[in-house]
C-alpha cells in the first residue's frame, strides 16, 4: 500500500464520523423541540379543562340558587292563598255549561285586570306625588301630546281650562271643567298612559301627574301633594254636574206604547225649508200644492239674519276638517297650511312667512284672488282646481258645506 493511500483512508473515515455525529445532533434537537411543543399543547388543554370545570360548577351553583328562589316564591304564594276559597284557587269545570266551554277565572287572572279605582279611593295603591314633581314627569311623558300646561297640542285633547263653559254653545270639556271624579283621572292615567307605553308609570308618578293636572286647572296650589291618604277628600269642580240615568223608570214606559193612529191630519205641508242644512226633500211643482224651493214664510230681514247665523254655525262646524292644518282668529299662525284670516278677497298664495308650492306662487304672480267662486271650486276638488298642490285634503262633497264654510270664513277679518 502506497504512502498516499495510507493517509487518505483515515481522513475519509474521520469525515464520515463527523457528518454522522452532526446529523444525529440535528435530529435530536428537532425531537426535543417537538416534545416541548407537545408539552405546551398539553398544558393549554389542561388549562381549558380547568376553566370548563369551573364554569360548570358556577352554573350548577346558580341553578341551585334559582331553584331555591322558585321554591320560596311558591311557598309564599301558597301561604297567601290559604285563606282563599278552594273554588277560586282551583276552578271547578262545569260539565253542564253550554258546549262545555270555559271555566271560572283564577284569582291571579282576576287581579291582573282588577286595577280600577273607585270614587271613594278604593283600589288605590299607596303613594304620593306633589305638583312640581308632576310638572317634571308631565313634561317628560305627557307634554308632547297635551302641551306643557295641559293645553293640548294639535288634535290631542286639552286637559286644562274651560271652567264654567259647560252652559255655553261650545263648551270646553276638560278634566277641570267636566270630569266629576278624581278617581277617573288617576285610573285613566295609570291604565292607559303614556300613549304607546301604557302602565309604565309608577304609582308615585301617577299621583304626581294627577296633582299637576289639578294645578293646571287652578284647582289646587303649587304646594299641593296628592296621596292615597287625602285622595278621597278631594272634590272635582263638576261633581254635581251629572244626574242618574233614570230613563228606564221614567221614559221607557212612555216610548214603548202602541202608537196613536187616530185623528191624524189629512195633509202635511212644508211651511219652511232648512235649505242651509240640506235636510228638506225637494218637491215638484203641481197644481194641487204650489210648494216651491224657497221658504213660504217671509218675515223680512230677521229671518234672513237668522238663516245667515245658522249657515255660519254650519261653516264653523265644517272648518273642523281644516283645523288640523290651518288656524283662524286672533293670533292665528301658519302651520302645515297658511293661516286663513281674511281669505275671502285675498290674493292667492300671499301670506307672509309661509312656504307655498310653485303652483300657488304662480297664482300669486298672476294676481289671482280667492273669490267666492274660486274658493268654492277649490274646496270641492283642490287638486283639480290647483293642479300640483301639495295639500292632501280631498275636498268637501256637499255644496251646502262649501257655502257654509265660505260664509264662516267671511266673518274672520284679516287683522
Amino acid at each position: 500500500m502506497s504512502k498516499s493511500l495510507k493517509i487518505f483512508v483515515p481522513a475519509i473515515g474521520g469525515t464520515i464520523l463527523m457528518l454522522g455525529s452532526a446529523y444525529g445532533f440535528a435530529e435530536w434537537s428537532a425531537k426535543k423541540m417537538e416534545f416541548a411543543a407537545l408539552q405546551d399543547r398539553i398544558a393549554q388543554v389542561e388549562a381549558h379543562e380547568a376553566k370548563t370545570r369551573l364554569k360548570i360548577e358556577t352554573q350548577s351553583q346558580n341553578t341551585a340558587k334559582l331553584a331555591e328562589k322558585i321554591t320560596a316564591v311558591r311557598e309564599e304564594a301558597r301561604a297567601k292563598l290559604v285563606s282563599v276559597p278552594v273554588l277560586l284557587i282551583e276552578p271547578v269545570r262545569d260539565d253542564n255549561a253550554p258546549l262545555n266551554l270555559g271555566r271560572a277565572a283564577h284569582v291571579a287572572e282576576v287581579s291582573a285586570w282588577d286595577i280600577d279605582i273607585l270614587p271613594d279611593g278604593r283600589g288605590l295603591p299607596e303613594g304620593k306625588g306633589d305638583v312640581w314633581t308632576g310638572e317634571e314627569v308631565f313634561a317628560d311623558r305627557c307634554a308632547s301630546c297635551h302641551g306643557d300646561f295641559a293645553e293640548g297640542v294639535d288634535n290631542w285633547p286639552a286637559l286644562a281650562g274651560g271652567l264654567d263653559t259647560l252652559g255655553d254653545k261650545d263648551p270646553v270639556k276638560t278634566v277641570g271643567s267636566y270630569w266629576p271624579y278624581l278617581s277617573t283621572v288617576w285610573d285613566y292615567v295609570n291604565r292607559s298612559m303614556p300613549f304607546g307605553e301604557a302602565q309604565t308609570l309608577t304609582p308615585d308618578e301617577v299621583y304626581a301627574i294627577t296633582a299637576y293636572i289639578l294645578y293646571s286647572n287652578d284647582l289646587v296650589g303649587d304646594d299641593f301633594e296628592l296621596s292615597h291618604e287625602n285622595f278621597s277628600s278631594f272634590e272635582m269642580h263638576n261633581k254635581n254636574g251629572f244626574v242618574i240615568d233614570d230613563r228606564v223608570d221614567v221614559e221607557y214606559a212612555k216610548w214603548r206604547t202602541e202608537p196613536c193612529m187616530t185623528n191624524c191630519k189629512e195633509n202635511v205641508e212644508i211651511t219652511m225649508r232648512a235649505s242651509v242644512l240640506d235636510v228638506t226633500p225637494k218637491e215638484e211643482m203641481n197644481s194641487a200644492n204650489e210648494a216651491t224651493e224657497t221658504s213660504v214664510v217671509d218675515a223680512g230681514s230677521d229671518v234672513s239674519s237668522e238663516l245667515d247665523l245658522v249657515m255660519i254655525a254650519q261653516g264653523k262646524k265644517a272648518f273642523k276638517k281644516c283645523a288640523s292644518c290651518h288656524q283662524v282668529g286672533s293670533g292665528a299662525k301658519n302651520r302645515s297650511g297658511p293661516q286663513l284670516n281674511g281669505i275671502v278677497g285675498r290674493t292667492i298664495g300671499d301670506v307672509d312667512g309661509f312656504s307655498y308650492s310653485s303652483v300657488f306662487k304662480t297664482a300669486a304672480n298672476e294676481g289671482r284672488v280667492w273669490s267666492h267662486q274660486s274658493l268654492s271650486d277649490f274646496l270641492a276638488k283642490p287638486r283639480d282646481f290647483m293642479k300640483g298642490t301639495k295639500m292632501a285634503f280631498a275636498g268637501l262633497r256637499k255644496e251646502a258645506d262649501i257655502k257654509a264654510l265660505i260664509a264662516y270664513l267671511e266673518t274672520i277679518d284679516a287683522n
